[in-house]
């Protein structure tokens, strides 16, 4: 019996240890060599410089990311998780070593004479001792638990460097939605300077009779439409704003002062460094820390069998008892023992079969997250590279459709002056021009925002 028993539990050991040294064969998603939207845009090489947002030569942005990486609550509560993590760490580290007690006292007892043949009886006596307890891991079974939780504490730290890049892409990107807005609201105000040039043109052709007054109440309807759309942006960047107070653990009243002033959008249309695919396995922090849980749930797969192998304990004291303090130091007072023992569970139900089938669920489980997580990457990659750049070919189109609008407005309002056309060639040229600077702007935030999101997606914006 015993020797079905071991044969039985080796049996298990091993296609248990050779199922965790082949967990890694299937680990790893194939990737592509190369990006599907790879061209002249972008180069395949890592950026040399982390801190991609400084290409963007911006002293507020950079000075937004700075305060933001030390004041953030998201930041500060990843901190706290890679410390509780660590704590837990210590704690699994301290089965290694042996416990120690240390107990001490005075006892003073009567045993009853009616209890049986011997005499009532009453003693008092001091003890003092120094215990000690500890389990040697021969089948790893603490080691196994340690490396979990090692691989669970490297997984909160790369946890903290995903909320280090998400953080610095959201700075970026609310930044660059402001100056969007604060740009849309300069082309507004310039057009309302213009239209209102334009309505003054249509007053002074009306008062000499040269028009009716169509054209100065439609004048006067385009100008105030222009006029309306300054709230709603106004709102806009108030908003933008407030969303970057938060970003960066401040009030909104304290970031207002520096922001509310106009300012440009960053003028960037250069190469972009994007690296190859299989540089995403040690850049970005997601499918790090997807390999970290990997391998912690191998760890505990690994404890799990070794739940079916017998536990080795070696157990001791050593101490002084006497009935009176005087005595209590000689060597007759000594006392000790000495307990090696070991335990071996050979049936409790099914309870450590469906242990280990768990541990296995859970590692097949954080293989496939893994897996898709780097399918989620390329694939996050491989559309942000391609909105990109497509969105320089749009900015290049709505340069020459704007260069075209401003020549549109000039000439018909020349015409306008002289009599030769109609004022509603002139507020259709008006409304166009307004839209085309719109877009351009538009395009241009849009643009970044998707340089942005590349960045983030090729796991960019931060390292220490």
């Amino acid at each position: 019996m015993n020797l079905r028993i071991w044969s039985f539990t080796l049996i298990l050991f091993l296609s248990l240890s050779a199922f965790s040294q082949k967990a890694n064969k299937y680990l790893v998603h194939p990737l592509p060599v190369s990006w599907t939207e790879a061209d002249t845009v972008f180069q395949q090489i890592l950026p040399i410089d982390d801190h991609w947002w400084k290409a963007f030569e911006d002293p507020m942005l950079d000075s937004l990311i700075s305060v933001a990486v030390k004041q953030n609550y998201s930041v500060l509560t990843a901190i706290n998780r890679m410390d509780m993590a660590k704590a837990n760490l210590r704690i699994e580290r301290g089965s290694y070593y042996p416990s120690l007690a240390l107990s001490g006292g005075w006892t003073k007892q009567q045993t009853s004479g009616n209890t049986s043949s011997i005499p009532q009886a009453k003693e008092h006596y001091f003890n003092a001792a120094l215990s000690t307890s500890w389990e040697a891991d021969i089948f790893g079974s603490i080691r196994n638990r340690v490396k979990a939780q090692k691989e669970t504490f490297m997984a909160s730290q790369e946890e903290y460097n995903a909320t280090m890049v998400s953080l610095c892409a959201q700075v970026a990107s609310g930044y660059i939605n402001l100056r969007q807005l604060q740009q849309e609201l300069d082309v507004v105000k310039k057009n309302c300077a213009s239209q209102e040039e334009v309505l003054k043109i249509t007053e002074v052709r009306y008062n000499t009779g040269l028009v009716s007054k169509l054209d100065v109440l439609q004048a006067k309807s385009v100008y105030y439409s222009t006029k309306a759309s300054i709230p709603t942006i106004e709102a806009g960047i108030i908003q933008y704003i407030n969303s970057l107070a938060v970003l960066l653990g401040v009030y909104p009243a304290d970031l207002r002062p520096s922001l509310e002033k106009i300012g440009p959008l960053p003028d960037y249309m250069e190469l972009v460094s994007v690296g190859i695919p299989a540089n995403l396995l040690r850049r970005r922090p997601d499918v790090r820390g997807a390999e970290r849980t990997v391998n912690a749930q191998a760890a505990l797969l690994g404890a799990s069998k070794s739940d079916w192998l017998p536990q080795f304990f070696l157990k001791g004291s050593v101490g002084y008892a006497s009935k009176d303090m005087k005595n209590f130091a000689e060597k007759k007072s000594l006392t000790y023992e000495i307990a090696p023992s070991f335990t071996w569970t050979l049936f409790n139900g099914t309870k450590l079969v469906n242990a280990t089938k768990l541990a296995r669920a859970q590692l097949d489980e954080a293989i496939n997250q893994y897996n898709q997580t780097v399918l989620t990457a390329v694939q996050e990659v491989d559309n942000a590279m391609s909105t990109y750049q497509n969105s320089i070919k749009q900015i290049v189109a709505l340069r020459e459709v704007l260069n075209q609008g401003q020549q549109t407005l000039k000439l018909s309002l020349e015409l306008y002056k002289q009599g030769l056309t109609p004022f509603q060639n002139v507020l259709d040229a008006q409304r166009s021009l307004l839209s085309y600077e719109n877009s351009l702007v538009e395009a241009k935030g849009n643009s970044l925002l998707c340089l942005i999101q590349m960045y983030q997606a090729l796991g960019g914006g931060w390292q220490e």
